[in-house]
């Protein structure tokens, strides 16, 4: 596959950062006119689900149908794995008792670091399969060990309780409960606020939500523009998709075992390189059928009701 113009590269950034835009003036706009939460979610989901499906249109009228599908494959199994990212992202804010006035604040900066370090990953990963090829079965095991790791989920439903280490830290050095800012100004020298921890946690878990998801897409793509294209645009719809599912989880109580299964065959995938090959159009298919199955499911299949 020939590499990618350097236009496309430049082109994705700055259409990002206007999507970016439009969503905080509307943000802004509605939060102003006092409008529903929950409707504004919704459209900013559905905004950049658009674009990242326009953005499929364009690839494959300029890289041609094999990039176009590789990028949808990428783009559908980072999106869904991000559903697992926001029991992490509910955790968080609730062990910390951030306000939920403050969340998209965290969740922006939150994404922001992200982006950068899934496109250091990317690389690294890429030049890690192009060089050594026994990283395959690496990436492979990393990607089984996510999905056995999947089948045994979290609660999302913890105790709000502030962490013995947050009042170990305030010893040595003060911390501010305020959520206004990252960091303030008290007594007369910058002090680190709880907003400010809270967003330190969010990178750290992504660095570990990386380590399953770069393996994942790069079974998918080895071509570094859809590998980070993919990744990034899933990750950008990540915080208005926080908050429509957040009151969606508990009925999605099926979802983790279809993500199980697109990361079991993401690895299969990657361990049979080598005697198998398996299109994007096949792979795409699989995922979506995967994931289809479960969520309808979470959705229609009667719960247990205890008396």
């Amino acid at each position: 596959m020939p590499p990618t113009p350097l236009s496309h590269w430049i082109g994705f950034h700055f259409a990002l950062l206007l999507l970016l835009a439009v969503e905080f003036v509307y943000a802004r706009r509605q939060k102003r006119l006092g409008r529903d939460p929950l409707r504004t979610a919704i459209a900013c989901t559905a905004l950049w689900i658009a674009a990242a499906l326009a953005f499929a249109v364009f690839l494959h009228q300029s890289l041609g149908a094999t990039s176009s599908v590789q990028y949808l494959a990428g783009y559908v199994l980072e999106e869904s794995m991000s559903v697992d990212n926001l029991f992490v992202f509910l955790l968080l804010f609730r062990l910390f008792q951030i306000d939920p006035a403050h969340q998209p604040k965290v969740l922006f900066w939150g994404v922001a670091g992200a982006m950068l370090m899934r496109g250091l990953f990317i690389a690294g990963g890429i030049a890690l399969l192009n060089r050594v090829q026994a990283i395959n079965y690496v990436f492979a095991l990393i990607i089984l060990i996510a999905a056995v790791r999947l089948l045994v989920p979290s609660a999302p439903n913890r105790p709000a309780t502030t962490p013995r280490w947050i009042a170990l830290l305030k010893r040595f050095h003060p911390v501010s409960p305020r959520q206004d800012h990252f960091i303030v100004f008290e007594k007369g020298r910058p002090t680190a606020t709880i907003l400010l921890l809270a967003l330190i946690a969010i990178e750290l878990t992504d660095i570990v939500f990386a380590l399953d998801s770069i393996p994942a897409v790069l079974s998918i793509t080895r071509q570094p523009f859809l590998a980070y294209a993919s990744n990034i645009m899933a990750v950008m719809g990540l915080r208005s998709l926080y908050f429509l599912l957040i009151g969606m989880l508990t009925r999605l109580r099926f979802l983790h075992y279809g993500l199980a299964a697109v990361l079991a065959f993401a690895a299969i995938k990657m361990l049979a390189s080598h005697w198998i090959e398996i299109s994007p159009v096949l792979s795409l298919a699989v995922i979506l059928a995967l994931l289809a199955i479960t969520i309808s499911a979470s959705l229609w299949a009667p719960r247990n009701r205890t008396s």
